[in-house]
């Protein structure tokens, strides 16, 4: 049987509650695509141990060395406990080798925690894990969705760092990014990057055509979206830990952009996935 032009090796979801620590000293056999997607963990980046936080997105070829620790972090909620969950991916092919040699690739870079992305994700596993015709073919393709998403999101970074202004609003993206799951205000964004609140809501509606807290709550529904099909916690617990301040609300916003309730949507989707 031929190689895929990139083959799906192993994928999953990986959530530690737990310390957590995995060496590879010797270097990785294949490529390896790893997104965190909640809590913080440390991994090593460019010869250096580095924290992990949502929306860190960390890419590693072969022969490159893996060092994760999941330990005890301070917490977006200011509490100090161990909570790490990441999306992984463990591929190889020449169309891999391809994407990765055409642009240079860092590392470490910034992915949007949004419903597009996380698709992709979950769709890559879903696929993967039928292993059979043709399941793996479908699982290459959504990988390869996947790869194209993290180039044009790395370019669109190295385009906004050069132009002053739209810099500013994805440094705003990249904060909410990384605090929507905790309260955030508006005025916390702008703080972030020394600008008024009327100037920051203006320029961030401008460059990605949606205000502040819409991307917000667009985060936030698509963090909890994951965690109903792939966690088992109550959807009490759900709501909380993605930033709603009350589980009415939760499932007033949920019901109103999926078109089912928390409870209603985690049923159909086991269904759809057994």
């Amino acid at each position: 049987m031929n190689m895929l032009a990139c083959e799906v090796l192993s994928a999953g979801y990986s959530h530690h509650t737990k310390p957590f620590y995995i060496q590879s000293t010797r270097g990785l056999r294949n490529y390896l695509i790893r997104f965190q997607v909640e809590g913080c963990c440390r991994a090593l980046v460019d010869g250096e141990v580095k924290l992990i936080v949502p929306g860190d997105l960390l890419l590693y070829k072969p022969k490159d060395q893996y060092d994760l620790r999941v330990e005890a972090e301070l917490q977006q909620n200011g509490e100090l406990e161990v909570s790490s969950g990441d999306y992984y991916f463990f591929c190889r092919g020449s169309w891999l080798e391809e994407w990765w040699e055409r642009t240079a690739k860092r590392q470490k870079l910034k992915l949007p925690i949004n419903e597009d992305v996380l698709h992709l994700c979950r769709q890559t596993i879903l696929e993967q894990r039928r292993a059979k015709a043709p399941a793996k073919e479908m699982a290459e393709y959504y990988l390869r969705l996947f790869c194209l998403t993290i180039e044009r999101a790395s370019h669109e970074q190295q385009t906004a760092s050069g132009k002053g202004k739209s810099f500013l609003a994805y440094e705003m993206k990249r904060y909410i990014e990384e605090h929507a799951l905790s309260p955030l205000k508006i005025e916390d964004v702008a703080a972030y990057v020394d600008l008024s609140v009327s100037r920051a809501v203006h320029l961030f509606k401008s460059v990605f055509n949606q205000t502040i807290m819409q991307y917000v709550q667009q985060i936030r529904l698509s963090v909890a979206r994951e965690r109903i099909l792939f966690s088992k916690m109550s959807l009490e617990q759900i709501a909380e830990m993605s930033g709603f301040n009350s589980y009415t609300y939760f499932f007033r916003v949920f019901r109103a952009r999926y078109g089912l309730s928390p409870k209603e949507y985690r049923e159909g989707e086991t269904n759809l996935i057994d």
